[in-house]
């Protein structure tokens, strides 16, 4: 088989029989395709698509390139959730214990934060003690007893797409729907899910800038899920704006520690999206059979402190220092605090969520590449959301920082992100849609 030949193929549009693009899986991970023919192919599927038939293929060959993990001695269905990134988004630290609190089983493979998007595993991780690298019968054991457990991705999970991947990086094939499709649906499969919910992000500090472009890649992780045999549904939700309001890691599990005690009002953005995930998830677990049901089961797993004692399990499992459960407030010990204030009278306008999140990482709360360093205690505390009225040198935000070399960048960047306007902008929607 010719490798020119399946790439000029691709490049002509037509489509690339499972033969061909099993062979170029195989060759991206022993070495038999080159990284120039790899990128080369990439680039062809980003300028002419693929088929549904074909992302499914790509993404079952994928999944075959490394371990698959195997959950079936796990009680129930094994359910997992997953979000295409943005800015303040804690629904995964919510959602899995109140699923796990109302009787679901949740496993659960996390990935670390690059630029304005955060990673799960870095805010579990802000919690001093806990351990996300676990031995695959440790990770199991912890959901035996808990119902839930997060931890990081296995180094032999999927090879090919840490290959594709650190090449997508570099050669402007990121934001192609195949590519991004098949990249977060073979992680998933691999991690041993039967049922799987995506919270799919769309504005400007999502991949997916539009509902439009969100809803095409929400379709095509769904097909690939029923193409494969896993229960799967999308939720198209808006990150225009931070989702919650806290950015950075310890700032992050903060809230989530609030949300699960019930110091979050209903009516709160992450609050509401968390839930839509949750009720999502016990439904494909089969534990309720509408939404509907499942909305008293996830509150009164909030009241009773059911899903709180299950993240708070979670950690001391796997090595936290639970103390920083019970007392939130050390999670972020910061040198100073420092209030950004409005310059004049109006209403908060319209966000960008990727330049709010930019500047949190300016602060050392994100990285710029994997090998970055983060603090977890840093920051950005929003004082405000869109469209709320404030008064002329009321805070928008306060900036939790340790070190100050990069303030006066993070501040203009801030800035940037946010205004203050005379008149109440448009509200947006909070869920667009739901995709099944």
């Amino acid at each position: 088989m010719l490798i020119t030949e399946i790439i000029e193929k691709k490049r002509d549009g037509y489509e690339n029989s499972r033969e061909e693009i099993e062979f170029m899986i195989r060759g991206a991970v022993n070495g038999g395709v080159e990284d120039y023919q790899l990128t080369a192919w990439m680039m062809a599927i980003c300028c002419r698509g693929m088929s549904n038939e074909e992302t499914a293929l790509l993404t079952s060959a994928m999944v075959r390139s490394g371990e698959i993990v195997d959950l079936s001695d796990l009680p129930g269905v094994k359910v997992d959730k997953h979000s295409t990134g943005g800015v303040g988004d804690t629904s995964t630290l919510v959602a899995v214990p109140l699923v796990a609190a109302c009787g679901g089983t949740v496993a659960k493979m996390s990935g670390r934060g690059l630029a304005h998007s955060g990673g799960t595993v870095d805010k579990l991780e802000s919690v001093p003690g806990v351990c996300t690298e676990q031995p695959l019968e440790r990770f199991k054991e912890i959901v035996r007893k808990t119902g839930a457990c997060v931890v990081g991705q296995s180094k032999n999970l999927d090879p090919a797409d840490k290959k594709m991947y650190a090449l997508r990086d570099v050669s402007g094939t990121v934001l192609s729907i195949p590519l991004i499709a098949s990249s977060i649906m073979s992680k998933k499969i691999a991690s041993g899910a039967n049922a799987i919910v995506l919270d799919v992000k769309a504005g400007s500090g999502a991949f997916m800038e539009t509902p439009e472009k969100a809803r095409e890649l929400a379709e095509t992780m769904v097909k690939i899920g029923k193409h494969v045999g896993r229960k799967t549904v999308a939720l198209i939700t808006d990150m225009n704006r931070p989702l919650g309001m806290s950015i950075g890691n310890g700032l992050e599990m903060k809230e989530a520690i609030e949300v699960l005690s019930g110091a979050v009002p209903p009516d709160d953005p992450l609050y509401t999206v968390c839930f839509a995930i949750a009720a999502q998830m016990l439904k494909l677990s089969g534990i309720v059979e509408s939404e509907e049901q499942a909305y008293p089961m996830l509150t009164a797993a909030i009241e009773s402190g059911e899903a709180l004692k299950r993240l708070r399990t979670m950690l001391a499992l796997l090595g936290g220092d639970v103390s920083f459960v019970d007392e939130p407030e050390k999670l972020v010990q910061v040198r100073k605090i420092i209030p950004v204030c409005a310059r004049i009278r109006g209403f908060v306008g319209d966000m960008n969520a990727r330049r709010i999140g930019s500047a949190a990482l300016l602060l050392g709360a994100g990285r710029e590449k994997l090998s970055d360093r983060i603090d977890p205690a840093v920051g950005i505390v929003m004082k405000k959301r869109c469209g709320e009225p404030i008064e002329k040198g009321e805070a928008l935000a306060e900036f939790y920082v340790n070190d100050e070399s990069r303030l006066e960048e993070a501040l203009s960047l801030f800035n940037s992100g946010i205004g203050v306007v005379t008149e109440p902008p448009e509200e947006m929607p909070l869920i667009y849609d739901l995709i099944d």
